[in-house]
């Protein structure tokens, strides 16, 4: 009874027209999973749950998320519906999913209810801690209660957690603590033979980069590099610019103000013995940069708008991340990296100069490499667990 008024409210404050058609491609024959991120960051996880499900069992999977995500293959990647009873309709009408996996906590009455209505087996993953959304918050009496009540399994990210969705309603025995699932390789591909050639012109030279530069970090980098020739005089700075049209004068600069040697990729220069700068192109080379430097600073996180990268492409390829207190789009990656001691931060041009200097002992920086590749690469066996519980429920076992 609770939960019928609780949704009737919650359908009542939030009543609008229905919004426009929403072009959908068709449905693929055969099964087909739903799942569902809040965010840029929970997606990470259901991308390799999706590359998965679609490579190993040949299952179909749409994947609903409120931010733009790149295309992948087998992948129908969606805007999640309109939370209105007859736009949730119209999505399971079109889709006909035979399970949904949500995650992080992330509640939509209005389409969970149609789906507990059409007895869609309900799973929770990453389960931080369960909220309607930010702009439908509200008390509903029953509601969340009642929408917990309808989850075959809610797993979760530690013990708090575990405890939240308890607290929420939650039946005890669906809630375990699992931690986080595995996500997508953020490793960037590059051609061997050119990572090779450059390696053996680089030989021993330390090599640090500033990945994604935007101008208003440019004195901060420069301002580092020069402090840190003076303990390495060997030292070679990779930049890739946010911008290429600042790879001409960014050299100028570097060349006349500075009086160092500069290498434009541009220009088909190489950097041999003698260059301390090496300006790239701001191309699809990053997964080449991560791999030759063992120390990279993330452009964006200092002075500008927000980091630009993720910085889940350096950890992943063994880089140490230097980085300001601007996390942008990637506060949680971030928070992870901190929380194991994976990334060091710095919050201005004279600590990142100090940060970089300490780093160029390799033991240091190959310490932070570690710990960052393990946050990139942790979570295999729940995703295991999950594609295991996945199996038993759309084999009629679960």
């Amino acid at each position: 009874m609770a939960y019928s008024l609780g949704l009737t409210l919650y359908n009542l404050a939030h009543r609008r027209e229905p919004g426009a058609a929403v072009d959908r491609p068709p449905r693929p024959a055969g099964r087909l999973v739903w799942l569902h991120a809040p965010g840029r960051d929970a997606a990470r996880s259901l991308l390799e749950l999706a590359r998965r499900l679609v490579e190993e069992d040949a299952v179909s999977v749409v994947l609903t998320c409120p931010d733009a995500l790149a295309p992948r293959p087998g992948v129908f990647i969606q805007k999640p519906p309109a939370e209105m009873p007859l736009e949730a309709a119209a999505f399971l009408d079109h889709w006909r999913p035979e399970l949904a996996v949500m995650s992080e906590g992330e509640l939509r009455p209005a389409l969970l209810h149609e789906a507990v209505e059409r007895k869609l087996p309900l799973l929770m993953v990453g389960g931080r801690n369960p909220g309607f959304l930010k702009e439908r918050d509200g008390w509903y009496p029953g509601l969340m209660r009642g929408l917990l009540g309808a989850f075959r399994a809610v797993l979760t990210l530690d013990e708090a957690s575990a405890r939240a969705f308890r607290k929420a309603g939650a039946p005890p025995s669906v809630v375990e603590v699992t931690g986080k699932l595995e996500e997508e390789s953020a490793a960037l591909p590059c051609l061997e033979a050119e990572r090779d050639a450059m390696a053996r012109q680089f030989a021993t030279r330390p090599v640090w980069l500033a990945a994604a530069l935007p101008e208003a970090e440019e004195a901060a980098v420069i301002a580092a590099h020069r402090a840190a020739l003076r303990l390495a005089h060997r030292l070679l700075l990779i930049v890739v610019p946010q911008d290429p049209a600042r790879i001409a004068p960014l050299a100028h600069r570097m060349e006349k103000e500075e009086g160092w040697t500069v290498a434009r990729r541009a220009e088909e220069e190489e950097p041999d013995a003698e260059t301390e700068v090496y300006i790239a192109d701001a191309g699809n080379e990053y997964g080449l940069w991560y791999r030759l430097a063992p120390i990279t600073f993330m452009g964006g996180s200092l002075a500008g708008n927000g980091c630009l990268r993720d910085p889940l492409e350096a950890a992943a390829l063994g880089s140490a991340i230097l980085y300001g207190p601007r996390p942008g789009d990637y506060g949680v990656t971030f928070g992870r990296l901190g929380a194991a001691r994976a990334a060091r931060a710095v919050g201005s041009a004279t600590d990142l100069a100090e940060a970089l200097a300490d780093l160029l002992s390799p033991d240091r920086a190959a310490r932070l490499a570690q710990a960052a590749w393990a946050v990139a690469s942790d979570g295999a066996e729940v995703t295991d667990r999950v594609m295991g519980m996945i199996r038993r429920i759309m084999d009629g076992e679960g």
